[in-house]
């Protein structure tokens, strides 16, 4: 009987591949001409194979790329339209030369769902698979390293599931641990991954930080984002105890967190199928100082996205803090993290996932932090009403405590009207006047 390739969803085995080693352009060969690709995202994200593609862009006839959150621009991009097509479920600063092409489109996508769709019978159906992967041990073991949430369960659903074999790809522990087998073809390429730099931490940030420290009490589990915001909020948490991680991703700051005992996970209630201690993701995106540290770490654990990101898991924590940053804010409470000025920037990622299990989670709170402004003050990003055409990545009926450099406020069981007041209070104060005035229109 030949060796099965893992199940990540249950542990089992379903199925088998060759895992051979070939060549990059032998790898490319395997590629139908006409394809839907999904890639892996983050700093999982296979540049080296991308490049390759890119090259040989004259033997495709009509390739879309799928992708969720990327750190650095994709070599296809230079050929739009020939032959490439690029669908992006979180767009970043990264893509953002190819959003005005007609070849490049944007699906608004939940974290939590990016399997559903990329998998059998979703909007987004892959036929190819395209990740990155630590080398293969004596075995055939290996590891997705960085990136398993948005990716692991198309292992076995993709028809054609190609790694780029990396060196510098950390192995790390949880469901993005697999096989050789796992794979059709696996291609050697050595490259450093892509890094995620620490935000700078401003004043603003500091400030902020301190009116969301009172809500993370000891034994609450986080949840947090990407930005200046988040990693002040994380650098404040140096005198909390028992708290634990279970969330997207896994940056630099939370090193000195588990290091230093802040972060336990003691208390957590939940992933408890990994053991104690145990803080569990979706990513790690940072520095090469954190993929060298999550290097067979026992106390992280990569899971799928419907885990990490699942209303499921997420409502058995208890004190469950779901920390977020947003473009704009109108006066209901609802919330655009997703266009500025007409132009999409993000798309909602994880955002309605945490903001919605923190409301059902015991004693959960949801925290949306921000400056007041934008554009060096010159514009407010507590609005009246959302821009028109803008989404509403998260509604109204999530809305609970907000938080600006002018304070915070706790916005769960208010009325319209006071939330209104209770938002303008902590607007930028050149900018409250005109809020003020909009409530009474």
């Amino acid at each position: 009987m030949s060796e099965q390739r893992s199940d990540p969803s249950n542990g089992g085995r379903v199925g088998d591949r060759a895992g051979t080693l070939v060549t990059a352009d032998d790898a490319i060969e395997r590629i139908p001409r006409r394809a839907r690709v999904y890639v892996s995202q983050g700093s999982a994200t296979p540049f080296g194979l991308l490049d390759a593609i890119d090259a040989a862009h004259d033997r495709f006839a009509d390739i879309e790329f799928v992708s969720a959150f990327l750190l650095a621009r994709p070599a296809p991009l230079d050929h739009l339209g020939n032959p490439f097509r690029w669908t992006s479920l979180q767009p970043s600063g990264a893509l953002r030369d190819a959003l005005d092409s007609c070849h490049f489109g944007v699906v608004p996508a939940r974290y939590s769902d990016i399997s559903g769709l990329a998998g059998p019978g979703g909007g987004l159906e892959a036929d190819v698979l395209l990740c990155q992967a630590s080398p293969p041990d004596a075995d055939g073991s290996m590891s997705l390293g960085t990136g398993v949430g948005g990716h692991v369960e198309l292992l076995r659903s993709a028809r054609l599931v190609i790694a780029q074999i990396n060196p510098q790809m950390p192995y790390v522990h949880g469901e993005g641990e697999c096989h050789r087998s796992d794979f059709d073809a696996l291609v050697e390429i050595d490259e450093p991954l892509a890094e995620l730099a620490p935000a700078v931490i401003d004043d603003t940030a500091l400030t902020i930080a301190s009116h969301v420290g009172p809500y993370i009490i000891d034994g609450s589990t986080l949840q947090f984002g990407i930005g200046s915001v988040p990693d002040a909020v994380l650098s404040s948490l140096g005198d909390r105890r028992h708290l634990g991680l279970h969330g997207g991703m896994i940056n630099d700051a939370c090193i000195e967190l588990i290091e230093g005992g802040v972060i336990d996970n003691r208390h957590k209630g939940t992933d408890i199928d990994f053991g104690v201690g145990v803080s569990v993701a979706a990513e790690v995106m940072g520095t090469r100082r954190l993929y060298d540290w999550v290097d067979r770490n026992p106390r992280v654990r990569l899971v799928r996205g419907s885990l990490s990101h699942g209303i499921e898991g997420i409502a058995q924590i208890r004190n469950f803090v779901a920390l977020q940053s947003t473009v704009q804010m109108a006066l209901d409470g609802s919330a655009n993290s997703e266009m500025v000025r007409g132009r999409y920037i993000s798309g909602p990622g994880g955002a309605p996932d945490f903001a919605f299990g923190a409301s059902v989670a015991t004693a959960g709170r949801a925290i949306v932090a921000m400056p007041s402004t934008a554009a060096r003050g010159k514009i407010s990003r507590i609005v009246p009403q959302l821009d028109r055409g803008a989404p509403t990545t998260l509604p109204a009926y999530v809305a609970d405590v907000v938080a600006t450099e002018f304070g915070a406020v706790e916005l769960r069981g208010r009325t319209l009207s006071e939330r209104a007041e209770l938002l303008t209070s902590i607007a930028h104060p050149d900018h409250r006047a005109e809020l003020e005035a909009s409530l009474s229109q």
